[in-house]
């Protein structure tokens, strides 16, 4: 017990909380959606981040990775998504397996976005995807207070329509600029917003590549410092 928390001091983060792994959704090949539930299951505050939404994105799994090490604050849980779309992530495609761009296939202002073979098709109508589906579910279910949805390539936080105070935040502890990105329809963070306006969700885009383990500590650290600042 003392060597693991000589191990964490050493990569900088507190002693490892209780990890509770979830199956929380299926992909259209039928491969797991799993969330990794870091502190108290029945915490009464929770804190979502999502990684590989685009499978061609897969940066902010380092992140995630990394807060599996964490010790959330008390009475706060932090639930972990590396791999929301799991085939495109295998394939390293954009698109799920039937070529949908999940992060246009949320209910919020979706419209059709076509051909089929373009790389943001919005699928035939809102919520047709499963792991669209799975990812609403999770979001309703555990009302995170504040949830980060790791995208790549414009290094940069978005000002994605939560509570600006937060996404400044996290961009000043990242060391990224905070600008609005764009105003997509049928985005994960639009409908989470909207539908639940105390809460925030927001987008942090990574530079193109792998994260380095000091740029995924800072990452870390920054949804760390959130979970303890409220």
């Amino acid at each position: 017990m003392l060597a693991a928390a000589l191990i964490a001091a050493a990569l900088g983060v507190g002693a490892p909380a209780a990890i509770h792994d979830e199956v929380v959704g299926r992909s259209v090949r039928g491969v797991p959606i799993r969330a990794a539930i870091v502190g108290e299951r029945t915490a009464p505050r929770t804190v979502l981040v999502l990684a590989c939404v685009h499978g061609d994105e897969p940066a902010g799994i380092a992140v995630t990775r990394r807060l599996r090490r964490a010790d959330p604050p008390t009475g706060t849980a932090l639930w972990l998504v590396d791999r929301a779309n799991p085939d495109g992530c295998r394939a390293g495609t954009r698109r799920n397996a039937r070529g949908v761009d999940l992060n246009r296939n949320a209910p919020w202002r979706w419209r059709p976005i076509g051909p089929p073979s373009s790389p943001f098709h919005a699928g035939p109508h809102p919520r047709s995807e499963p792991e669209t589906r799975a990812l609403l579910r999770l979001v309703r279910r555990v009302r995170p207070a504040i949830t980060i949805w790791y995208h790549q390539h414009a290094a940069l936080v978005d000002d994605s329509g939560g509570d600006r105070r937060i996404e400044r935040r996290y961009a000043q502890l990242a060391g990224l600029p905070f600008r609005r990105y764009g105003d997509l329809p049928g985005v994960f963070t639009g409908w989470q917003n909207h539908a639940f306006p105390r809460s925030t969700a927001f987008v942090v885009e990574l530079p193109g590549g792998s994260l380095s383990p000091r740029a995924a500590r800072r990452h870390a650290n920054a949804v760390l410092t959130l979970a303890r600042e409220g």
